[in-house]
């Protein structure tokens, strides 16, 4: 008898030891320098993290198509109990594989559907664009700021929005020009658009998209521009004035500890600059003490909840008025955003 008990006391201990299997869907390459390459910064965060208890995987350049169904039910297939989807565009596959596998949890980036075994993730990255948007504002010559933008979806109008708010708030007249390239990732799209951004007289250039490109650009031009996702400033040394990142790692760590104790459940995430999911990286020596200082404090004002990017008066670029003085845009209405503010020329496209 005492040899049975302890082989099902051994045989219980191997399987308490059994690794979570974890597995992340990606849009891009890992080497993208941007949005896939942060990704997977919090990836390799969670094994240093959680060490034998977990064993994670990933496919990367999977595109928003058909093919992402299919690599998401292989996962699945596979016998990853949390899998990561990381782009928009995988929304409704993620939606779709997890109807069929109800005891594996999914966790979408960046999208706004729910299920009882999926739930949904994103940074409040708005509030580092509005920093962003102070230092174009107070270091800009020419008073127009560029944007290279990829879809014209909440998640980027968001950005755009928020990137020209924080700029006017230092400087009136600014003016945003917003370029869309159709695509997540595009190394020659996105340096055609920044250069023409440049030609039009931006001399501050930000983006949504997933490579430096951009910041590439503004090194070559002689004029200045925001790391994106990740720190770009190895491509653009005197032209990054800081960069806009995320740190995924701390919500993987969580979401895994939660799984392994039993305790994950559907529901919406939101995390920024307060809880260590936006991430400013140190500001370029090029940025004057004035200015930097007004960066810092403007920062440490979002984290205390005393500054909120989208807060009345606020009135759309056809001047009318879309938020009264002293109110706040509630999250359903950033989630689902599809106006630009004052100073962003031109229309969304359809």
């Amino acid at each position: 008898m005492a040899g049975a008990a302890l082989a099902f006391s051994y045989a219980s201990s191997t399987l308490a030891a059994d690794p979570l299997k974890v597995a992340f869907v990606y849009l891009g390459p890992v080497g993208d320098g941007g949005w896939t390459y942060q990704h997977d910064l919090g990836r390799q965060a969670l094994e240093k993290e959680l060490g034998s208890a977990v064993k994670t995987t990933f496919v990367e350049n999977v595109p928003e198509t058909a093919d992402a169904e299919r690599v998401i039910r292989q996962l699945a297939a596979d016998g990853n109990t949390l899998i990561f989807t990381t782009s928009f565009g995988y929304m409704d596959p993620t939606l779709k594989v997890a109807k069929a596998f109800p005891n594996v949890h999914f966790e979408h980036a960046t999208g706004y559907k729910l299920a009882p075994n999926v739930s949904t993730y994103q940074t409040r990255f708005y509030e580092g664009a509005y920093l962003l948007g102070i230092l174009a504002g107070k270091m800009t010559k020419t008073n127009t700021l560029g944007f290279v933008a990829s879809f014209p979806i909440p998640e980027v109008v968001r950005n755009i929005d928020a990137f020209t708010l924080g700029a006017r708030s230092v400087n009136p007249k600014i003016k945003t020009k917003v370029i869309y390239v159709d695509t997540w990732y595009d190394p020659g799209k996105e340096r055609q658009a920044a250069e023409t951004l440049v030609a039009q007289g931006a001399d501050m250039m930000c983006q949504n998209t997933d490579s430096p490109a951009v910041v590439q650009v503004a090194e070559e031009k002689g004029v200045h521009a925001f790391g994106w996702d990740s720190d770009m400033s190895k491509y653009g040394p005197h032209s990054e004035l800081t960069a806009n990142t995320e740190n995924w790692g701390v919500y993987y760590i969580q979401e895994a500890r939660k799984a392994i104790a039993g305790t994950w459940k559907s529901e919406e995430t939101h995390w920024g600059i307060k809880e260590g999911m936006v991430v400013l990286k140190p500001l370029n020596p090029a940025v004057p003490a004035d200015v930097a200082k007004l960066f810092e404090q403007k920062k440490q004002e979002i984290v205390d909840g005393k500054l909120i990017p989208f807060s009345g008066p606020m009135k759309d670029n056809a001047g009318a008025e879309k938020l009264a003085a002293g109110a706040a845009l509630p999250m359903k209405d950033l989630l689902s955003i599809n106006w630009y503010v004052e100073g962003v020329e031109g229309s969304i496209p359809k």
